[in-house]
This record gives C-alpha cells, sequence and structure tokens, in this order.
C-alpha cells in the first residue's frame, strides 16, 4: 500500500532563480524573484516520488501580518491539470524517484514584498501534510511586458533599474555640475531597508491588510515612498534642513551615497537622519525604488518654481538697492531643485499618460494631506492638462511658472517686469550608459517664447481657474489637494498675464565676469550698459552682491555700490566691479551662490530696470587614480589627491569615500589641519568583491568648506 508523501527537503535555487530575474546583485543566498516570470523549485520526499494521479500539491504563499484571500494577499493554488481560480500558477517540470521539479509563477499584478511559501500534499488515502517551505521576496519586474511598469528598452532597464551609480547635476544653468552619487540599491540589507520602509508608512501603520493588498500597484508604493523619504508626517528617513546650521547632523552637501543614510536610519530604529534637501531626497527615494524594480531616474531642473498659491506666478520682491527680499508668500525660484521620474502605466489616466511620472520627495506642499507628491505624468506636464492626478499643478508651475518682479518702496509694489522664460531651464538627467548629461527640456513644455508653448500655459490657467471655481461651489470641506490656486488675497493673480509685448527698452543693463569664479579667490565682473535710444541718458545704478541659498532664500547683503554713468546716444559704457575673497568669505552659504543684481533709474523718467546674475563659486576636484587591475577578491590600492583651494588653513578635514562593490562601507579618513593651497594624497586598499562598471565617490569637508568632491569608474573583473 502507497504511503502518504513526506517532505524531506526543498530547495529553492535561489541562485539560479536570482540570476534569471535579475535579482543576483542583491543576494543569490535568499529567493528574490519578480512576478510575471516563472522561477524553479525543488521538492525532495522522504518516502517515495510524487504520482500526479494520486498526490494533490496545493501550494500557499502569503505576504503581510493579515494574509486574506479576497485581497489577494493570499493564494491557493495546485500543482494539479485542472484549472485553479488563483492567478497564480504552478506546474510541473521535471519528475524523479524522490525529487520534484516544480514552476511558479506570480500573477504581473502580485503585491510585492515577503511572501510566506507553504504546501499541502493530499494522497490519494485522504492524508494531508503541511509543510513550510521558507521566504521570499517578490518584486516589480520591468523585463515583463503585462507588469505596469515594463520597459522595453534593455540599456533603460540597465540604467534605470540595474545601475547603482549615478550623477545628479546641480550648480546653476550657467554652470551645471554633475556630483556622483551611490545608489547602492544592491547593497547587504538594503531590500530589506526598504521593505522596513513600506511597512513604517502611515498606511501600514492605520490599516496593514489594505496596505499590504495595495503594494501591487507601482502608482501607489511610489506615493508611500515618495512620503516615507521625508519625515514631515511620520518617521521617515530623512530631516529636511535648510537653515545652514547642521551641528546636531550631516551637512547634505557631505553625502556622497544613500546607502549610508538608509543603514542609518535602520539602525537607529528607523528614526529620521538629519539632514537631507532636495538631492538627498531624490536620490534615496532612487534607490528605493530602483530596488524595487521600478525603472527610476533623477531629475534636477535648474530656475524651478515653487508657486505657494497655485496662480502660476512667482514673485518675487526687491527693494530701491536691487536686494532680493523675502515675501509673506514664500514664492521662491530655486537655482536647482531635484526630483525623480519613475516609470509605468497610467491606467487610471487617459490613454497616452503613461510612461515618465515625476516623483518628489523633498517636503514642499502637502498632497491629500501627505508631504507627498506625484506620480504626476510628464507628458500631462508638457500639454498642461494639470487637472490629471497627482500633484500635476505644482509640477507644472516648477517647469513654467512666470515671474513677476516687484519693487517695494514705501510701502508700496511697483512692477518691474513680468518674464515668461525664466522658470524651468536645463532639465537634466545622466544619459543612459554614459556619463554625459542628457537635457530632457522637451520632454516637460514646449520651447519657450514658441505660440505652443503660451498657449498650453493658458490652458493650464484657465483649468486651474475652473478648478477654483468647482472647489468654491462644492463648499469648504472639499478641499483639493494643492493649496487652492488663485488665492483671494491676490488679486492681481486672477487676471491672464498680458501677452501684449512690452514698451521699447531704451536703455539695458548686463552683468559679465571677467574671469572665471573660483572659489578664494577675489569676483572680477563689469556692468554692460547701453543706451538704444538717440538722446543722452543720465543713470543712477545701485548694486548690491548677497548670498543665496539653492531654494531661492535670500541671506543679508555683504556687498553694495552704486555707479552713475552718463551715456550719449547708442553709446555703450562698462563699470568695472570687484568683491573680494574677504568680502564674501564669511557671508557664503554651503550652495556657494551669490546673486548680483543692479537696479538701475534714469534721472528724467520713474521706469526702473532690474538686472541680476548668479555665480556659483566653484572648487578643484578631488583626483582619484586606481593603481593596477581591478580584480574580484584581489586587493587593490587607490589613491585619493586632494588640496586646499584657500589661501588660509583650513580645520577639521574629513575625507570619506565609498562604492558598491568596491567597499563593504564608507571610508571615513580623518586628515586635521590642511595648509593654504597645500595639496596631498593618501592610498587606500580595498579588495573589490562585484564584478562589472564601478564608480569610487569621494568626498572632502572642513570647517570652511563642505563638498569638495572627485569620482573615478573602475571596470573590475572577475578572477581567474
Amino acid at each position: 500500500m502507497a504511503q502518504g508523501l513526506e517532505v524531506a527537503l526543498t530547495d529553492l535555487q535561489s541562485s539560479r532563480n536570482n540570476v534569471r530575474h535579475h535579482t543576483e546583485e542583491i543576494t543569490v543566498d535568499h529567493l528574490l524573484v519578480r512576478r510575471g516570470q516563472a522561477f524553479n523549485l525543488t521538492l525532495y520526499f522522504r518516502n517515495r516520488g510524487f504520482q500526479p494521479g494520486l498526490d494533490n500539491i496545493i501550494f500557499v504563499v502569503e505576504t503581510g501580518p493579515l494574509p486574506d484571500l479576497a485581497l489577494g494577499t493570499r493564494a491557493v493554488f495546485s500543482l494539479a491539470r485542472h484549472h485553479s481560480p488563483s492567478p497564480w500558477i504552478a506546474w510541473l517540470e521535471t519528475n524523479g524517484a524522490t525529487s520534484t521539479e516544480v514552476s511558479l509563477c506570480a500573477p504581473p499584478t502580485a503585491a510585492v514584498g515577503r511572501y510566506l511559501l507553504k504546501i499541502h500534499i493530499d494522497s490519494f488515502q485522504g492524508s494531508v501534510t503541511a509543510y513550510q517551505l521558507g521566504e521570499f521576496i517578490l518584486l516589480f519586474n520591468p523585463w515583463c511586458p503585462e507588469d505596469a511598469v515594463y520597459l522595453d528598452s534593455e540599456p533603460q532597464r540597465q540604467e534605470y533599474v540595474m545601475n547603482d551609480y549615478g550623477f545628479i547635476y546641480q550648480g546653476s544653468k550657467n554652470w551645471i555640475r554633475p556630483c556622483p552619487w551611490n545608489y547602492g540599491q544592491f547593497e547587504e540589507k538594503i531590500i530589506d531597508i526598504c521593505l522596513k520602509l513600506l511597512d513604517k508608512s502611515l498606511h501600514f501603520q492605520t490599516d496593514p491588510a489594505t496596505d499590504c493588498a495595495l503594494r501591487g500597484s507601482p502608482i501607489y508604493v511610489s506615493r508611500v515612498v515618495s512620503a516615507m523619504i521625508n519625515s514631515n508626517d511620520d518617521n521617515g528617513v530623512l530631516n529636511g534642513n535648510w537653515s545652514e546650521n547642521y551641528t546636531d547632523g550631516t551637512n547634505p552637501a557631505e553625502w556622497t551615497g544613500s546607502v549610508a543614510i538608509l543603514k542609518q536610519w535602520y539602525a537607529a530604529g528607523c528614526q529620521p537622519v538629519r539632514y537631507g534637501q532636495c538631492w538627498v531626497f531624490a536620490a534615496v527615494m532612487c534607490t528605493v525604488m530602483r530596488c524595487l524594480g521600478i525603472p527610476t531616474r533623477v531629475i534636477t531642473n535648474f530656475d524651478s518654481g515653487h508657486d505657494t498659491d497655485g496662480n502660476l506666478i512667482i514673485d518675487e520682491y526687491y527693494d530701491n538697492t536691487g536686494r532680493i527680499l523675502g515675501n509673506k508668500k514664500k514664492d521662491t525660484i530655486w537655482n536647482f531643485h531635484v526630483w525623480n521620474e519613475c516609470w509605468m502605466a497610467r491606467k487610471d489616466l487617459p490613454p497616452g499618460y503613461g510612461g515618465w511620472q515625476v516623483l518628489d520627495a523633498t517636503p514642499q506642499e502637502m498632497s491629500n494631506g501627505v508631504y507627498c507628491c506625484g506620480p504626476a505624468s510628464v507628458r500631462a506636464i508638457k500639454n498642461g492638462e494639470v487637472d490629471l492626478n497627482y500633484d500635476t499643478p505644482f509640477v507644472f508651475s516648477m517647469v513654467n511658472a512666470d515671474c513677476m518682479s516687484w519693487l517695494v518702496q514705501g510701502g508700496k509694489e511697483q512692477k518691474l517686469h513680468q518674464d515668461t522664460s525664466s522658470v524651468g531651464n536645463f532639465i537634466s538627467t545622466k544619459s543612459i550608459q554614459s556619463d554625459e548629461r542628457d537635457d530632457i527640456t522637451e520632454n516637460y513644455k514646449y520651447e519657450e517664447g514658441s505660440l505652443q508653448e503660451r498657449q498650453v500655459f493658458l490652458k493650464a490657467l484657465q483649468k486651474l481657474k475652473a478648478e477654483r471655481f468647482h472647489s468654491s461651489r462644492r463648499g469648504a470641506d472639499l478641499q483639493p489637494s494643492r493649496p487652492t490656486p488663485l488665492s483671494q488675497d491676490s488679486p492681481r493673480s486672477v487676471h491672464t498675464p498680458s501677452l501684449r509685448p512690452s514698451d521699447v527698452v531704451q536703455v539695458s543693463l548686463k552683468f559679465k565676469l571677467l574671469d572665471p569664479p573660483n572659489m578664494g579667490q577675489d569676483i572680477c565682473f563689469v556692468l554692460l550698459a547701453l543706451n538704444m535710444s538717440s538722446q543722452f541718458k543720465d543713470l543712477k545704478v545701485n548694486l548690491s552682491a548677497q548670498s543665496l541659498l539653492h531654494d531661492g532664500s535670500p541671506l543679508s547683503p555683504f556687498w553694495q555700490d552704486i555707479a552713475f554713468i552718463t551715456l550719449s546716444p547708442k553709446e555703450a559704457k562698462t563699470y568695472p566691479c570687484k568683491i573680494s575673497y574677504s568680502q564674501y568669505s564669511q557671508y557664503l552659504s554651503t550652495d556657494k551662490l551669490i546673486r548680483i543684481s543692479a537696479l538701475g533709474e534714469e534721472k528724467s523718467s520713474p521706469e526702473k530696470i532690474l538686472v541680476n546674475k548668479i555665480i556659483t563659486l566653484s572648487y578643484p576636484s578631488i583626483t582619484i587614480n586606481v593603481l593596477g587591475a581591478a580584480v574580484v577578491n584581489q586587493s587593490l590600492s587607490i589613491q585619493v589627491i586632494f588640496s586646499n583651494p584657500l589661501s588660509e588653513q583650513v580645520e577639521d578635514c574629513v575625507l570619506t569615500v565609498e562604492g558598491s562593490g568596491l567597499f563593504k562601507k564608507q571610508q571615513k579618513i580623518l586628515l586635521g589641519v590642511l595648509k593654504p593651497q597645500h595639496r596631498a594624497s593618501i592610498i587606500l586598499e580595498t579588495v573589490p568583491f562585484k564584478s562589472g562598471q564601478r564608480q569610487i565617490q569621494a568626498n572632502m569637508r572642513s570647517n570652511k568648506f563642505k563638498d569638495i568632491k572627485g569620482y573615478r569608474n573602475v571596470y573590475v573583473d572577475f578572477a581567474l
């Protein structure tokens, strides 16, 4: 008489499956698979082989603390030939005397997360035995055409899912600087940290069963992650800080990778890490999303609008010296702002609005009561479809708001000019499988000055006005996801901006730098004044300089001058200016941004002429040399060359070096004091543990500067 079938051992074939599912970079010791793609396992039996006609093997998979068949977080499916109602499927691959290999496949809509795998064996005698086979992690699958995150280009999948390093663009539109970053999405423990992050969200804490069920949607997961990267509503990963006071944490400019941040958050019991700003939020979100399997890239928008009242106008205020003032509306133009794009289908929107979606983890405004932003369709932004979910009006304003300049004098505001093209420039991301910058501005808007661009702007404005009208009709209890557009306390904002050409300008002013603006050196520039009229012009020009934070917040002026310029008809003159290092050094922010402004007026005219220029001071970069061939599991020497660019001694110098697959953890070297203009080098020893293209990132900080950076790409070969 045949005995009941008993399982002696299970081989989840982790190494083989993980290679097929593109997860071997994370681990080969534990099973990590992607939905919509089969994976194999082998069952070894104790007493006899599997007999298909006599034995029925039933698989059970469960995820979350409250697995439920109806919610899809529990599935029961059979190896038997008859049709199973479950979207999970299993089939027989090979059947031996005492072992059976089977294939299992999760549906391409299954919730991602950690699963428990069990089987029940129903033998012909009616005996039922149950076994727990083990755990596995299920991820999104950009290789599966039926998955909502499917990306049909292998080079793009390699860049936006598999690449664990990249560049984040900073500086200004006139000086774009690539900042190297270690995403490290496949480093040890990062997948566990990403899943813990989902479990720490407000949604999971409130309703864990529903939250886990919704994790099959990249739209839902991306909004949860966007909220969890900042800590404004929860114990998210990062505290934001734009105060210039970072004594109780890390200056955001010092970070060179996401791994140290995520591990610090996890090790501290999921308490927020101090501190982050926009590029740090975006970089950490990129790490989490790529780890979960959602194609993601980091985007920088230069001259990025922050429109707080939804009227698509950024108001800037100046005093009579040309100094930019803070304003009660908190409208600002960030010198640069960084967010993410994630690739996904959008079946919740009309056809054609899938693809790249904007997600912004920087806590700027609330969305449905939580500090998160997106996903907002990039195509919807370009077409002015600001009524489509999620947070599209806010993102539209970041790339295409108009800028209105006002002179504040004697308690009154005088309009200086309206600029329709100053917001949203050189929108940048790293190129595919290249270290070059890719300008994707045309993805977000039509060419500035074109008829299409103005038509889209007016279309968006009309939609916001309609939303304001309908919101007021619905009543105050129905609040929009962003602050009400076209707020009533801003009467000028309800009027459509005029498209009439401005009056003929008779005098123009322009700044021109004479030398590259290097940190530690004097800044030399001229003010160019041109009289385009046939009359004499007597000008009084107030000049000023003040430091800016990258979010556009002004600091106190540290330099002022007054120029009196007489211009003959059609004459051009230059007025030389110099700001010495001693004048700006103690006032400079970490962002190294200086805004020079000139406010000119004619003696015989009430008209004012405003011109400004943002200067980004540059440092010499760190040089990294790889001494010899890089081979897995063999010692490698790395030379790091650095210098003090200043003509004064700097103290508390610290060098940090990291690189996924090259260093097990971030290296921190205390350098102490560096003499003026001193150049030095150190040799680091490491043993690469992953093959392929890798990158070393380095940063040096001191009491005078925080972010002298450098990088070096390294190809690591397999050991012979």
